[in-house]
């Protein structure tokens, strides 16, 4: 039950880091050849960021984050460069999500990190 829950943490916190956070000028200038008004990296950095800091949160694991910060950037760059759908996108990254709740699981079986008060 702790991994479904933790799951679904991380997969709500996705939705709203790649929907409700993620503006459409950063959608579109976070892939390369659009028409910048940052360059387009710094854009794909940020929102990167976003979703890094929502896994750290929900997770209470900074290091986490970091790791969910740089493989959405790897996965979005992908996408930028066509080589998957915007569905592949998305099960790519509720996979990533899938495999930190399981590393948590596993590496804290008898403690509940993700839970900052219960």
């Amino acid at each position: 039950m702790a991994f479904f829950n933790l799951f679904l943490l991380l997969a709500m916190g996705h939705f709203l880091g790649d929907f409700a956070l993620q503006s459409d000028r950063m959608a579109q200038e976070k892939c390369a050849g659009a028409d910048p008004t940052l360059p387009w990296w710094i854009w794909l950095t940020a929102h990167g960021a976003i979703h890094g800091l929502i896994v750290a949160v929900l997770s209470g694991l900074p290091l986490l984050g970091l790791c969910e910060w740089v493989v959405h950037g790897w996965i979005d760059y992908g996408k930028c460069r066509h080589r998957y759908s915007l569905v592949t996108d998305q099960v790519l990254h509720l996979s990533c999500k899938a495999a930190w709740a399981a590393l948590i699981v596993l590496m804290f079986p008898a403690e509940k990190p993700w839970l900052l008060h219960r």
